[in-house]
């Protein structure tokens, strides 16, 4: 049964939605939630809950449903993930292979330019992700 999404109003609301998405590994419905969210509210909806499941399953909904659709919508969520409580912790414990995934999101963002993102924008967004 698909997950149904509405736009979360506050953190809980936010945390209850990204662990349901979570326990049924739903990046549709991942995508879903991160297109009707408002970028720049991530850092305050996930509070101090950012953990590398949540980051994982946010970047795989990015890449596989949003990135070719709305390139712009994705590089804003990544720019205010990593304004999150808790970024740099997950971050440095994610995996090789973990990584590789966060890499080919951003391949995906210089292969389809945005008017909302320089290639200058992009390459030190990279850093920040440590790629």
């Amino acid at each position: 049964e698909k997950l149904r999404i509405s736009e979360p109003s506050n953190a809980y609301d936010f945390g209850q939605i990204v662990n349901a998405v979570n326990s049924s590994k739903d990046k549709a419905a991942c995508a879903d939630l991160l297109t009707i969210t408002e970028p720049k509210k991530l850092p305050v909806l996930l509070s101090n809950k950012l953990e590398g499941e949540t980051l994982l399953i946010f970047i795989q909904a990015l890449e596989h449903y949003v990135a070719r659709k709305d390139p712009g919508l994705v590089y804003q969520h990544l720019f205010y993930l990593s304004k999150a409580e808790r970024f740099k912790v997950v971050l440095a414990l994610l995996s090789k292979n973990e990584k590789e995934e966060v890499q080919q999101l951003f391949d995906l963002l210089s292969e389809n330019q945005s008017d909302q993102y320089s290639l200058e924008d992009l390459e030190s967004l990279k850093k920040v992700y440590e790629l």
